[in-house]
């Protein structure tokens, strides 16, 4: 007998590709081999096969595969929900003929007849009418039988009970691993960032339909928290409607509680629902504790409620949750004046700066709410402690203050402005505040002054600081002021400005003025990074990061490990460290400044690594770059293109004036060796005013090569990387062995301990100019990367943590580790970075 024709959406399926729910999903991807394996095991001899599954997990593509692996005639067909109730339509779909429909025996016989020794295909057995079910066991006893069943389902206990006795083989589909997940994303959306691919494999939970959807979502340009299935293809949607509509009404509610959660909670939050939930495979409980299995497919169920539904639930939920949660549930049903109520009264009580910000700005913006003027400037106030400028000037905005923005207003607006590194927009904004203000407002006021001054009249504003500690005292009451002082003091270096810097910052924290404190702080880390004492600014930063956690201010605490790793990778120490730490920063969602800092660390690293092409990757990858970070990136930049070889993109011309004093000399040096590698006669090698000693001295060593040994020395207890530079430039310039082959040993022996991969290889090169070669460890004969070790080097060169390696490989962090250490060993690297850029060379 010749095939019957396929089903309508095995049908529609492209070749090369699989079926999942009704989408298209590219072949290899799904479903599991194993599933397959299992099924067509079972198929050896006639009987019943049932494939079961959430919605959108691949049962029909399970079918197709089956249907296309038989040799012989396949018989394709299933149930319609519209059509549930006609008796025999799934096997009349299939065998495409009238079949008795009044006694299950005849129809058995009916179908038995037509089948013989082919392959019976039945999709959405949910669907199927009582007569089908009861004829399945009959025509199993000579056929053989595959069909899907989606949980959970409406089948009566004892319909479900008769085909499980019946069945050969009972096949669950399995969620999609988290590796294979990663790859589709990818390859339907390849230009989404590592982060956006996580978190789309995250909420997708398993389900392929779900990271089909998604997928399509990124690549369509749509950001990760926009409504599931806005402008995208139904299907997922449709198959968890289709699913809620055969759960009890407690279950579908509790389903879409957990969507509008967005987070797991305990179970008896869920309620009677969780037990129904949990049985159909759509939650998972763990200690008491509710989790989906996709949060996307919750997500899609909270989407289904309408919205009288959906309020009445967040009203529910605001009675279940912290006070914190319970507010946004208010607002989001509509009941903007119990929310604010709920937000104010709960940011009195927040233990965090970050939380007392979140609940405050909440209250600002809820519709329709008379917002009180002291509770815009504590919201204000809050965010600027949370490193939230941008949320102050949006709360404090002049149509808010019919009247005139009131003097404490003002002072924030300023500082706000300030923060944001607009100084003179920032003195105009305090410039009606009185001199008979309070003292609070009036410290802020001269505070915002003195730091405005600073940036255009430096000695103006040193004469100005003493003239302002006549007035408020030495050292003035208003922590926000005294910090502004040791700032004058810091940027014109007066001795003792480090001592200033740090009291003031723990002068403000005692004093509960949480601003101060950070930006003290931040301006200490700045200051000793500009005079290169990279050790002390990283060790300021780390404690400063640590601090800005345990208060939730994520802005401030992003932005100083930031700092702490651009101090680290100028230094030239724990290279794959940096690379790790910088990248999964990078990963994350941050702060301008912080984003900057965080790039340059992570491009430097990977490329005094050997990643070059990463490396420059990702500094062209960045948009938006902070004009208080564009020295910094503007010079690893140039130090990215020199070390790849392209000295004609590091010597051109800069500005400068906004640069620090040791990113301006770093600029310079690296100009000064472009244009000694490009042959040009002339360069940049002046001298700024104000220039740090060692970068004095390896300039001036340029033009007398002698001195080189002496600036490298200058650079050893800051910067390993340039003390390498300094060596390998004396020995360079030097023609006589004697004078050229100490110095460069020196600098292999460092760049080999420091992994600073492509300065060991100038060196190395420069030491056969003197018919030196050096024995190198090179990869063992014989010892070929294994397919994991090259998938787990790839990820490392594109800046993946072992975390995240982990999840998109189904692995284990220390298989993780073991692939690298193992990749390592083969290739003869020192470093993950090495063997990474090792690894990429090789596989081209």
């Amino acid at each position: 007998m010749p095939e019957a024709p396929t089903d309508e959406p095995a049908a529609a399926s492209a070749a090369g590709s699989a079926v999942v729910g009704r989408a298209s999903v590219p072949a290899g991807a799904w479903p599991p081999p194993e599933l397959i394996a299992a099924a067509v095991d079972a198929l050896h001899n006639p009987g019943l096969v049932v494939i079961a599954g959430a919605p959108g997990t691949g049962r029909s593509s399970v079918l197709k595969r089956l249907g296309e692996s038989f040799r012989g005639a396949v018989f394709s067909g299933g149930g319609l929900a519209m059509l549930r109730g006609v008796p025999a339509l799934p096997l009349s779909r299939a065998v495409r003929v009238r079949l008795p429909s009044h006694e299950a025996p005849l129809l058995a016989e009916a179908v038995r007849s037509r089948v013989r020794h082919g392959l019976l295909l039945l999709d959405d057995l949910q669907w199927a009418d009582p007569l089908t079910m009861a004829a399945l066991p009959a025509i199993a006893e000579h056929c053989r039988i595959v069909v899907s069943l989606r949980t959970p389902h409406r089948l009566p206990g004892d319909a479900e009970r008769a085909l499980r006795a019946a069945a050969t083989a009972w096949l669950s589909v399995p969620p999609m691993p988290a590796d294979a997940a990663t790859a589709l994303v990818r390859q339907l959306a390849p230009s989404a960032s590592p982060a956006v691919v996580a978190d789309l494999v995250r909420r997708a939970g398993g389900v392929p339909l779900a990271v089909v959807t998604l997928a399509k979502h990124a690549a369509q340009g749509g950001a990760p928290g926009d409504s599931p299935d806005a402008g995208l293809d139904k299907g997922l949607a449709y198959a968890v409607a289709g699913a809620l509509a055969d759960l009890t009404r407690p279950a579908r509610t509790a389903m879409a509680a957990l969507g509008l959660l967005g987070r797991p909670v305990t179970a008896t939050v869920l309620g009677e629902g969780l037990t129904e939930l949990v049985e159909t495979g759509l939650v998972e409980l763990t200690d008491g504790v509710a989790a989906p299995v996709s949060p996307y497919t919750a997500e899609v169920a909270a989407g289904l409620l309408d919205a009288a539904e959906r309020a009445a639930l967040h009203r529910r939920l605001a009675t279940l949750v912290p006070p914190r949660e319970a507010a946004r549930h208010l607002a989001a049903a509509g009941a903007a004046a119990e929310a604010y109520q709920v937000a104010v009264t709960a940011a009195a009580s927040a233990e965090s700066s970050g939380d007392r910000a979140e609940l405050l700005l909440l209250a600002c913006d809820l519709p329709g709410v008379d917002v009180e003027t002291s509770v815009r400037v504590a919201a204000a106030r809050a965010a600027l402690a949370a490193g939230r400028p941008g949320s102050t000037l949006r709360v404090l905005e002049p149509r808010f203050f019919p009247g005139g923005v009131d003097p404490a207003a003002a002072v924030l607006r300023g500082e706000a402005l300030l923060q944001q590194g607009s100084p003179v927009e920032a003195a105009a904004a305090v410039a009606a505040v009185p001199d008979d203000a309070p003292a609070e407002t009036l410290g802020a006021r001269d505070r915002i002054r003195l730091l405005s001054m600073l940036t255009t009249d430096a000695g103006g504003a040193l004469t100005r600081a003493e003239e302002l500690l006549k007035v408020h005292g030495d050292a003035p009451a208003h922590p926000g002021l005294r910090a502004a002082i040791a700032a004058v003091r810091a940027g014109t270096r007066q001795p003792g400005w480090e001592y200033g810097l740090a009291s003031a910052a723990s002068a403000a924290g005692q004093a509960g003025d949480a601003l101060a404190a950070r930006w003290s702080a931040w301006l200490l880390v700045e200051t000793l990074t500009a005079d290169a004492r990279l050790a002390e600014a990283a060790q300021a930063a780390a404690a400063a990061a640590a601090a800005c956690a345990g208060d939730l201010a994520y802005s401030w605490q992003t932005r100083f490990l930031a700092a702490q790793l651009w101090c680290d990778a100028l230094r030239g120490d724990e290279i794959d460290e940096v690379v790790r730490r910088a990248g999964d920063l990078a990963d994350r969602t941050l702060p301008a400044l912080a984003r900057g800092y965080a790039v340059a660390a992570a491009s430097l690293a990977e490329a005094d690594g050997g990643l070059l092409a990463p490396a420059r990757a990702r500094l062209e990858a960045l948009q938006n770059r902070p004009a208080s970070a564009g020295p910094v990136l503007d010079w690893v930049s140039r130090e990215a293109a020199w070390l790849d070889g392209r000295p004609d993109q590091a010597t051109a011309a800069a500005d400068a004036d906004t640069a620090s004093p040791l990113v301006d000399g770093l600029r310079r040096i690296t100009a000064r060796w472009a244009a000694f590698d490009a042959g040009l006669a002339t360069t940049d090698a002046s001298l700024a005013d104000g220039s740090l000693p060692p970068v004095r001295a390896t300039l001036e060593a340029w033009k007398a090569p002698d001195r080189f040994t002496a600036a490298a020395a200058a650079w050893h207890e800051l910067a390993r990387r340039e003390e390498v530079r300094c060596l390998l430039a004396a020995g360079v310039l030097e023609d006589t062995p004697d004078q050229a082959v100490p110095p460069l040993l020196e600098a292999e022996r460092l760049a080999e301990e420091a992994g600073l991969i492509v300065l060991l290889g100038r060196a190395r090169r420069a030491l056969r100019r003197h018919s030196i070669r050096r024995d190198t460890r090179g990869r063992r004969a014989g010892d070929e990367l294994t397919d994991r070790e090259r998938d787990v080097l790839r990820l490392v060169a594109n800046g993946e943590p072992t975390r995240r390696i982990a999840g998109q490989l189904g692995i284990s962090r220390e298989t993780v580790e073991t692939h690298i250490r193992s990749g390592m060993r083969k290739l003869g690297a020192r470093t993950r970075t090495e063997a990474a850029a090792l690894a990429i060379e090789e596989l081209g």
